[in-house]
């Protein structure tokens, strides 16, 4: 089983569950161990008795983490076909359903729901079922663009999972360095953003200029599933390596007047697309607010995770949104594969990067570019760009971008080093999100607003003298 540490709920359904093996063996003569897994998940579905389920739960997990990859999608193929519902019964209960019968009504929804749904609740009734349950979704999302067939599983998952970790039963904690050791290290190993060098590094992260806040569910006390790191300081920071520098002095907290948020991270891959995200960062602000006065500015410090893959693919194609900005561009481009030496637009920045070349002229050409892939290559009327699209959906406004603001390998990698700050303004979030999510309008900072006007109404005509 898991090594996660077992809380008191665990130990109780372990007796309840070692009961209920026992109830098995003497009602069954033994025969449960013979049983396919099939079978073990019919028993479920219909069992009465609360131990015994739980002991068939427990059971069915055993068997579980000890398949194989290849066994482990035989059997999500089995929950896929011989757990759907049945479509006699659908066909039945829809052409006897009527208005003034609520009972037929019911019969309907019993008849439509998968039986999947209801194998999924009593497998979540062993101990650590929920955990298990996650982990078998995380599995489940690695081989589903091989195996397509099995959607129809996820979007049972994520119906469920996502009542079961609806923002009610969320707890807001702060994560600092006299939290449970068992936090610390799930904080250490999910930081993807922005990861963590050591034990030094996530000192320096939690301490006292700086805030985490994490989501936590009682069913998986010890995991983090979404955390926020934030950095308190005097001025919105434009690079990351302003803040995460692990030497970088101890800022004063009474002189903080602006909260970064640097790094969010969905800890658990098994949660994909149930956002928790949105509800963080607001109530993050209400807790800061709450604790300092003098913060008077929130932003974020933000990535451009597909930035490098647009200007990669579409560079290469006919299309109609990089057409528009090599339009606009396209002397500064010509004169940076120039000075390169490259025909390549990504191979040329990339050259330019490893030179320390032509760094003004560079970042220059960096920034125009990052703000118009921010602002128009949309999918829809909504920006491309994952996180870009999260925080202008929240009521941020695009407030600065930042060329070379990361040189960490990654980074480089992921965006050439751009990062953007998008700022949260209580009075104006409600009013962005509404403009964003209903016509795309996107919110823009003084600084992106007057340099999107001049990239658009000036197009680029005269390359910039190279540094």
């Amino acid at each position: 089983m898991s090594m996660r540490k077992k809380s008191w709920l665990d130990r109780v359904l372990n007796s309840l569950a070692d009961r209920g093996r026992d109830l098995l063996r003497t009602k069954h003569k033994g025969v449960v161990a013979q049983i396919t897994d099939a079978q073990l998940c019919q028993r479920l579905i219909q069992g009465k008795g609360e131990a015994s389920n739980i002991a068939l739960a427990r059971d069915f997990w055993l068997r579980w983490i000890e398949k194989s990859d290849e066994d482990k999608i035989d059997f999500l193929y089995q929950m896929s076909v011989d757990f759907d519902p049945s479509p006699a019964a659908i066909k039945a209960a829809s052409q006897a359903y009527r208005v003034e019968d609520p009972d037929a009504l019911r019969r309907l929804i019993e008849a439509v729901e998968p039986p999947r749904q209801e194998l999924i609740r009593r497998l979540n009734m062993a101990p650590e079922g929920t955990a298990h349950l996650i982990e078998m979704r995380s599995f489940l999302l690695s081989v589903l663009k091989e195996h397509p067939r099995l959607r129809n599983v996820d979007y049972d998952f994520k119906a469920l999972l996502s009542s079961w970790f609806n923002r009610g039963f969320l707890v807001l904690k702060r994560i600092d360095w006299h939290s449970p050791a068992a936090v610390l290290e799930k904080l250490m190993q999910y930081e993807a953003v922005h990861p963590m060098s050591g034990w030094d590094d996530m000192r320096r992260r939690l301490s006292e200029d700086r805030r985490c806040y994490a989501f936590f569910h009682p069913a998986i006390p010890d995991d983090p599933l979404i955390f926020v790191e934030v950095a308190l300081t005097q001025s919105v920071s434009r690079s990351i390596h302003e803040v995460i520098n692990p030497d970088l002095p101890v800022n004063a907290l009474q002189q903080a007047n602006t909260a970064i948020f640097y790094s969010i991270n969905n800890a658990l891959d098994g949660l994909r697309g149930i956002s928790f995200g949105n509800f963080l960062i607001k109530q993050v602000v209400t807790e800061l607010q709450r604790e300092f006065d003098g913060l008077e500015t929130f932003s974020t410090l933000s990535p451009m995770p597909t930035f490098r893959r647009f200007v990669d693919q579409y560079s290469r194609e006919t299309n109609e949104q990089w057409v528009a900005i090599d339009q606009l561009l396209n002397v500064r481009i010509a004169e940076c594969c120039r000075l390169a030496n490259k025909t390549s637009i990504s191979e040329a920045i990339d050259a330019l990067i490893d030179s320390n070349a032509h760094e003004v002229f560079l970042s220059e050409l960096l920034q125009d570019l990052s703000l118009l892939y921010l602002t128009q290559v949309k999918r829809g009327v909504h920006a491309l760009d994952p996180v870009a699209h999260f925080h202008l959906s929240n009521g941020a406004e695009l407030f600065l971008v930042n060329p070379l603001a990361n040189k960490a390998k990654h980074g480089l990698k992921e965006s050439w080093g751009c990062m953007v700050n998008y700022r949260y303004d209580i009075e104006t979030m409600i009013s962005n999100h509404e403009s964003y999510v209903t016509d795309g309008v996107i919110a823009l900072g003084d600084e992106p607003q007057a340099q999107l006007d001049r990239l658009l109404d000036k197009p680029d005509s005269s390359a910039k003298k190279a540094s």
